[in-house]
């Protein structure tokens, strides 16, 4: 089967890319930069073709669709300090309708589109399912958003077989988005703005992996929307505390008000932004710790046959390990 994976260079492209090179699949990715895809992927996987361009552009696009069975749309644009909204836009929006018009020319079998649970936003009475209110908070979540919801027209549309994977937070090995939260555990005093006592729903890489994969063999998934996390769905507080037994230290927490730094965060970033400098603080990163996400994952583990290997412990322990291998993690 030859197979086209978008954002192949990311830590979630790249492990799909894995997995899918040793079941033996013909495999042609799209990046940006090419010496990031090879720095990260060496001469190991010298048979992968690929293709150096963006995702909005048509004529790139062209040239990786061509002859290929399924897609994986996993390139994103993540939250970045002075990065203009219409870099969001490109990519989550016009790059995904970019590639569903060239998939759609070429015949391809079957689409999986990668959005994210942040479309729902806050989670006012959790667990939440597919059918949960949309709310999406910034311009990442929104425009994932837009994305999502042009695949799943497109597919009423044109019946291109399509499916929308919505991840949970995603770590594992190799990831380096929620080293903060593993840094922040591993503290003499963890801060914690408010109780702690937010859900915080996490999803192993190697079990996002799976899901993709699954999406793209089950023809009962096509039209549909899933949302992919762990069996476990822990408190802020329990998911520090976990981290810190696996790093056998004691935590000592101290929880602070949220409110002023929402503030703090807001006048930060307004002055950092004139001057064209990165914020020490972020508002997003103040939300971090006051919006509830704990998800259903029943519509996945029904229809996908999905079933989540990893426990959190085990997965945390991989990770920790990881981190302390690169020297990232005392």
């Amino acid at each position: 089967m030859k197979t086209l994976v978008t954002g192949a260079a990311g830590f979630t492209g790249s492990s799909l890319v894995k997995k899918l090179y040793k079941s033996g699949d013909e495999l042609k990715v799209i990046v940006r930069d090419k010496n990031k895809f090879y720095k990260k992927f060496g001469k190991k996987y010298k048979n992968i073709e690929v293709i150096e361009g963006s995702i909005s552009d048509p004529l790139a696009v062209d040239k990786a669709m061509k002859d290929v069975d399924r897609v994986f749309n996993i390139a994103a644009v993540y939250r970045t300090v002075g990065l203009p909204e219409s870099a969001y836009w490109e990519t989550h929006v016009k790059g995904t309708k970019t590639l569903l018009n060239s998939a759609e020319a070429h015949g391809v079998k079957k689409f999986v589109h990668c959005s994210t649970v942040g479309v729902h936003g806050h989670i006012e009475a959790p667990p939440a399912d597919e059918e949960y209110p949309f709310n999406p908070g910034d311009i990442y979540q929104k425009t994932k958003l837009e994305g999502e919801n042009l695949a799943l027209d497109f597919y009423n549309k044109t019946k291109l077989p399509i499916v929308v994977i919505r991840p949970t937070a995603i770590y594992g090995p190799g990831d380096l988005r929620l080293l903060k939260l593993f840094k922040l555990a591993a503290q003499k005093l963890t801060l914690v703005l408010g109780k702690g006592n937010i859900y915080y729903h996490m999803v192993h890489i190697d079990d996002l992996v799976d899901a993709f994969i699954l999406a793209s063999e089950n023809e009962d998934a096509v039209g549909h929307q899933f949302i992919i996390g762990s069996k476990e769905v822990l408190t802020l507080n329990e998911i520090l505390e976990m981290i810190a037994d696996i790093l056998n230290k004691p935590l000592s927490k101290l929880h602070l008000p949220i409110e002023p730094f929402v503030y703090l965060s807001r006048a930060c970033e307004k002055i950092c932004n004139t001057i064209n400098v990165e914020p020490i603080i972020h508002e997003r990163r103040i939300h971090f710790f006051s919006k509830s996400r704990a998800f259903d994952i029943s519509k996945a583990q029904t229809l996908l046959k999905f079933k989540p290997k990893k426990n959190l412990r085990v997965g945390f322990t991989e990770t920790i390990n990881w981190y302390r291998t690169e020297g990232l993690l005392a």
